[in-house]
């Protein structure tokens, strides 16, 4: 089985088609979030910092986390954003200890947070355009990290399946070029909304099936797209995750503060047996009350055998 292994300081966590699914926090993302980077751009981490509580809190295993921001005073993101990039790193680690996700279009961010990031981090992201190619590989392969590869080139995104899979294929033999292995490329086949193209769901889960038969690859995707302009897309989003996931889908990067996409995603690992002796679903679903009693009840017998070993 391929596994994907990413790093911080002190935690490990492997992407694999036997391992409970990977969940990538996707909110340290100023995209689409005026507010997020207005702070940003002021030299304020207050959300940052929260955000990354936060989704550890609810269950993500990893955080993506991108610098984006389109500064007023300088709008030219090769200058600006890895300086951000860098900032907001070393707040993430210092905050939480998850693995990261270095996400940005921008390579010279990429580096700056290579450059400091703790462990292992995921990379975000090669696509199969020449210039990204030769811009993304060496950074990948100088630093020994695992990157997300994007099924997308030169033409753009295509609805075609096949193009998508012929792109992957492409990105993953370059790679291979550079000495990078299999293990170390995550695809991300690209999700259509389905309220645009009503096969989009069965296109991705077809893809995902033969990533991972034909090439080998772990998988991932922002989860999101899939419900985009539809209402009501939380509870799409939560039927497409453990469908996605029993197609072979090994990771998301995705809101993991939504309870109703976090349930799914931990019923899908027990339904898989990626869950030994149902622990995660337990302790995800048992009551406050039980958590205290058990642990009132586990304070109790260390305060009675600690008074027996000092009366005996």
């Amino acid at each position: 089985m391929t596994r994907t292994v990413l790093e911080s300081s002190k935690k490990t966590v492997v992407i694999g088609h036997d391992e409970p699914f990977c969940v990538i926090g996707e909110r340290i993302n100023p995209t689409g979030r005026k507010k997020l980077a207005a702070e940003l751009e002021a030299e304020n981490f207050e959300t940052v910092e929260r955000d990354a509580l936060d989704q550890v809190k609810s269950g993500a295993t990893a955080l993506d986390v991108n610098a984006g921001v389109v500064y007023n005073s300088n709008p030219n993101p090769n200058e600006t954003e890895p300086i951000l990039m860098e900032k907001l790193i070393k707040l993430v680690q210092n905050t939480v200890d998850v693995p990261l996700c270095i996400d940005s279009s921008v390579p010279a961010a990429l580096k700056a947070g290579l450059s400091i990031a703790k462990g292992r981090p995921l990379l975000n992201s090669v696509t199969g355009e020449e210039e990204r190619l030769e811009a993304i590989l060496p950074l990948v392969q100088k630093f020994r990290v695992p990157v997300v590869a994007i099924s997308n080139d030169d033409t753009g995104i295509s609805e075609d399946p096949d193009i998508r899979f012929a792109v992957a294929k492409k990105i993953v033999h370059r790679a291979a070029d550079f000495g990078i292995p299999a293990s170390d490329i995550v695809v991300d086949p690209l999700v259509m909304p389905i309220g645009a193209m009503a096969t989009a769901g069965q296109q991705v889960f077809k893809l995902v099936k033969r990533l991972r038969e034909e090439l080998k690859v772990n998988t991932t995707c922002g989860a999101s797209n899939i419900s985009f302009g539809l209402p009501n897309r939380h509870a799409i989003n939560a039927t497409f995750l453990p469908m996605a996931i029993a197609s072979g889908m090994t990771s998301a990067i995705m809101n993991p503060t939504n309870s109703s996409e976090m349930d799914a995603i931990f019923a899908a690992n027990l339904l898989m047996d990626r869950d030994a002796n149902s622990s995660r679903w337990i302790n995800r679903n048992r009551m406050p009350e039980e958590s205290n009693n058990i642990t009132e009840r586990n304070g109790t017998r260390r305060s009675e055998r600690r008074r027996r070993r000092n009366t005996g």
